[in-house]
């Protein structure tokens, strides 16, 4: 099975720790095995007139201690045996425990290690089409069952196995009669534990999922808590929330029914298998077909047969859970990582771009551009105007290799950009987003992220550059200021400002700005884009912003409409022509006038 393969992949590594736990639970079983013999021999040889008959490699070393009578004037020995026994059972399973508990942590952290790796590696097509709250309980909560699966059930069930062997053994070699009526039930047992087994897997499989909404409902809320509180969505939400919870708890109660069920018939089979084991044993005994120290030892491998067997069922219940973890893991497995690393590597780039009839989409149903052209020289500023949907972003994504166009060209100086390796234009390309993502970390780690080495010097020019400096020496603590989680704890301006700081500190050949001076005045946004042109001599500059003030210093500008490029031109060009970008300019020029 896919699910097995997949664990003793995570064992690589922890093998020899495994098969140690493996080893002390078999020296376990055989240590506790030997109980149940040890008291017939005293019931029937050592209290009673039964003659002793040992194996021929046992026959020598029991001689010099005596033989029979000698144990019999000195029972303690018995007794000091039986603590050996328990001393050496003991140490077996400090052994045992010990061995599992490491291959478990050890297996758990490189279960991690590599999904989180791999999920990192993911196209960004799959984290768009994912959900943050599902994969992350794929890395917390399916790992952990796993874990606790590899470390302690798997080992459990491996004991299980040993000791029906060994019992098994000892049972048939007293009496295979009387051992065949005691274990007269374990075939039904058996039989109510596999359908125990395969229907705990799907409805497992459905909790799971259901599990996995809920989480998503719960992160969803608290990442959009503003947006909740601000539209008064609590009654909304929380009935969302209430709807998932339910269906959660539903299929949890499934899992209490199918258990319920199966302990309920199970135990009442193992408490009748103990009554047939009692009962024929009496009938033998009194009979004189088996001695009384044969039916204590056989009542004692009762119960050491029957209840293991009735735990298998428990076992296969988490046996069917951790194979349901295992699945969901191995789905993110299967998906084939981002190839980030094929192609042109170490070339320097100087940022001429070129796109040539660029067709793309999304799906194949409709394309979002369509036969786009432009060409940017190298050093030069571009700015692009577009309406929602007309493919601005599409643009961006393209340029970053986040998605590959279908048909056309676009070459970085004049190689093609399919042939540039994804890790080498992200490296060269630097972007700042209209909602930037900054990070639970200082503001001073939010700006070296692209540069984790520059100097605290260039992390305040670059934050000098973006006009950000003066907010962040008002903070009691100022570049050691802890930003909350997403930057909640900064104004947007603030945030797209940082964010303008992080690009910048990375020193980059291209610079793409997608709309991420629209939460600044304009009198802020002039003193950046005065601060960036001195900056950026020579680092190719996209621009793509609804401000025309932002707009009209660019080389050229693009207005884009459902993926068309439908004019182009410099400011004063565009504003002599009859079109959207006139339009634009007027209304924003009489808003202006008016305030």
């Amino acid at each position: 099975m896919n699910q097995i393969a997949l664990m003793m992949r995570f064992l690589k590594g922890s093998r020899l720790t495994y098969a140690g736990a493996l080893l002390s639970v078999v020296g376990h079983v055989a240590m506790a095995a030997l109980v149940p013999m040890i008291i017939r021999v005293t019931l029937d040889n050592v209290l009673g007139d039964e003659p002793l008959v040992l194996p021929s490699f046992l026959n020598k070393p029991f001689q010099l201690i005596g033989g029979i009578e000698t144990i019999r004037e000195n029972l303690w020995m018995i007794l000091l045996f039986l603590l050996g026994l328990t001393l050496v059972q003991g140490i077996f399973q400090f052994a045992r425990t010990k061995l599992a508990a490491l291959t478990g942590e050890n297996a758990s952290k490189r279960m991690r290690d590599r999904l989180y790796l791999h999920i990192l590696r993911q196209p960004f097509d799959y984290h768009v089409k994912s959900q943050t709250g599902d994969i992350i309980q794929r890395c917390t909560s399916d790992i952990e069952t796993a874990q606790h699966f590899i470390a302690n059930r798997s080992v459990e069930a491996v004991s299980i196995i040993v000791q029906v062997i060994v019992v098994l053994i000892f049972l048939f070699s007293m009496h295979p009669v009387y051992s065949a009526l005691s274990i007269l039930l374990i075939p039904v047992i058996l039989f109510l534990t596999i359908r125990f087994f395969r229907n705990m897997i799907k409805v497992f499989l459905d909790t799971d999922e259901a599990e996995a909404v809920m989480s998503s409902t719960i992160q969803e809320n608290l990442t959009g808590v503003r947006v909740v509180k601000a539209f008064a969505a609590q009654p909304f939400e929380i009935r969302k929330f209430d709807e998932s919870s339910r269906t959660y708890r539903d299929y949890s109660m499934k899992i209490i029914e199918l258990m319920a069920r199966f302990w309920s018939q199970s135990d009442f089979l193992c408490m009748l298998q103990i009554v047939i084991v009692v009962l024929v044993g009496t009938y033998l005994v009194a009979v004189n077909q088996i001695s009384l120290g044969i039916m204590v030892a056989f009542f004692t491998y009762s119960g050491m047969l029957i209840w293991p067997i009735r735990g298998l069922g428990q076992m296969m219940g988490f046996m069917s859970q951790a194979f349901v973890a295992l699945s969901r893991i191995q789905e993110i497995l299967d998906n084939e990582p981002e190839d980030e690393t094929s192609g042109l590597n170490g070339s320097p780039i100087q940022g001429a771009i070129r796109f040539d009839h660029v067709d793309f989409g999304y799906s194949s149903r409709k394309k979002v551009l369509s036969g786009l052209s432009f060409e940017i020289k190298p050093g030069s500023t571009t700015a692009i105007l577009g309406a929602t949907g007309s493919g601005k972003s599409s643009l961006v994504h393209l340029l970053l290799r986040l998605y590959d166009y279908q048909s056309g060209s676009i070459t970085i100086d004049g190689i093609e950009l399919s042939t540039i390796s994804r890790a080498w234009i992200r490296a060269n390309v630097g972007i700042v987003l209209q909602e930037p993502f900054l990070f639970s970390r200082t503001i001073r780690e939010n700006i070296r992220i692209g540069h984790p080495g520059a100097a605290d010097e260039d992390v305040r020019n670059a934050a000098q550059i973006a006009r950000v400096d003066a907010s962040i020496t008002e903070f009691e603590d100022g570049y050691d200021t802890m930003v909350g989680e997403r930057g909640v704890t900064l104004s947007g301006g603030q945030r797209q400002r940082v964010a303008i700081a992080r690009t910048i500190l990375r020193d980059v050949p291209i610079l793409i700005f997608d709309d991420s001076l629209s939460a600044v005045d304009t009198e802020t946004d002039a003193a950046i884009r005065e601060a960036l042109r001195d900056r950026r001599q020579g680092t190719t500059t996209l621009i793509i912003s609804h401000r025309i003030t932002t707009l009209a210093e660019a080389d050229q500008i693009l207005v884009l409409d459902q993926g068309h490029i439908v004019q182009r031109g410099t400011h004063e060009e565009l504003i002599a022509q009859d079109g959207h970008y006139r339009q634009i300019w007027s209304l924003q020029s009489n808003m202006d006038e008016a305030l």
